[in-house]
C-alpha cells in the first residue's frame, strides 16, 4: 500500500477539477438549506416530540440519491473511456490500491459536504427559545450515521462506475442500486408474508438492515452493533467485487 497516499492525492484534486464534484456540493447545499428551513418552519407553526436534528438527518436520502451518483459515476468509467485505466494497471500500483484511493476520495468529499451542515446547528442555536433543539446528541448521531452509511453508498457508486465506460450509466446504476438498497428494504420488511411465524428470523434479520431505522436509533443515541457490522462488512463487499471487475478482462471489451 506504499502507493496509497500518492494515489489518494491525485484522486482528491482529480475531484476537485471535476464539474460534477461542484455541481454535487451546490445541489447538496441547496436541498440540505432547504430542508432545514422547512423543518424549522414546522417547529415554528406547532410543537414537535423530536427536535429538528432528527427529522433533519432522517431525510438523508434525498441528498444521497444524486449526490453519490455525482461523486462517484466518472471514478472509473472515465478512465476506461481514455483508456488511462489500462495504462495504470500495467504500473506497479496495485488494483486494491487504486480502488481504495478513489473510494476514500469519494468518501472524504462526501464527509465534507455533511460536514458543512455544522453551520446549521449555529444558525439554530442563535435563534432557538428552548435550549433542548440544539443538543448535541442527536446531532452527533446523525453525523455518525452519515460516517457509517456513507461508506456503503460510496462504495456502491464505485461500484457501478466499474462496470461501464459511461459515466451518465454509470451515474443512473448507481441511482437504481442506490434507491433498492433504501427504499427497497424498506418495503420488503412491510410484505405480509414475512408475518408469519416460519419467516419471524428473516424478518429480524431484515428488521435489523433497515437503513432508515439506523438513522432514528442513532438520532436518539442508540447505536446498534450491527448496524456497525453492516456497513462496514457491505462496503468491504462491494469494494472487493469493484477489484474483481478491475482485475477481470470484462471491463476491456
Amino acid at each position: 500500500m506504499r502507493h496509497f497516499p500518492t494515489l489518494l492525492r491525485h484522486e482528491l484534486r482529480t475531484l476537485c477539477y471535476a464539474p460534477a464534484t461542484y455541481i454535487a456540493a451546490f445541489l447538496f447545499l441547496i436541498v440540505m438549506g432547504s430542508l432545514f428551513q422547512w423543518v424549522i418552519e414546522t417547529y415554528n407553526q406547532s410543537a414537535q416530540e423530536t427536535i429538528p436534528w432528527v427529522i433533519f438527518f432522517q431525510l438523508f436520502w434525498l441528498p444521497v440519491f444524486f449526490m453519490v451518483p455525482l461523486l462517484t459515476m466518472r471514478s472509473f468509467s472515465e478512465e476506461k473511456r481514455q483508456g488511462t485505466l489500462e495504462n495504470l494497471m500495467t504500473t506497479p500500483t496495485g488494483t486494491a490500491e487504486i480502488v481504495l484511493a478513489k473510494f476514500f476520495s469519494a468518501y472524504l468529499l462526501y464527509l465534507a459536504l455533511w460536514g458543512a451542515t455544522i453551520g446549521f446547528n449555529h444558525i439554530l442555536f442563535h435563534f432557538a427559545q428552548d435550549p433542548r433543539v440544539v443538543e448535541t446528541g442527536p446531532l452527533l448521531g446523525g453525523f455518525l450515521f452519515c460516517a457509517l452509511s456513507g461508506l456503503l453508498f460510496i462504495a456502491t457508486g464505485i461500484f457501478a462506475s466499474t462496470v461501464t465506460r459511461s459515466q451518465l450509466v454509470a451515474g443512473i446504476f448507481s441511482f437504481t442500486l442506490l434507491f433498492g438498497l433504501i427504499v427497497g428494504s424498506r418495503y420488503l420488511s412491510e410484505l405480509k408474508q414475512l408475518e408469519t411465524t416460519y419467516s419471524a428470523n428473516l424478518r429480524n434479520w431484515i428488521d435489523a438492515l433497515q437503513i432508515f431505522q439506523h438513522a432514528e436509533d442513532l438520532g436518539r443515541g442508540v447505536l446498534d452493533s450491527r448496524a456497525v457490522f453492516f456497513y462496514v462488512f457491505s462496503a468491504a463487499l462491494m469494494l472487493s467485487f469493484s477489484t474483481l471487475v478491475i482485475r477481470s478482462k470484462v471491463w476491456r471489451s
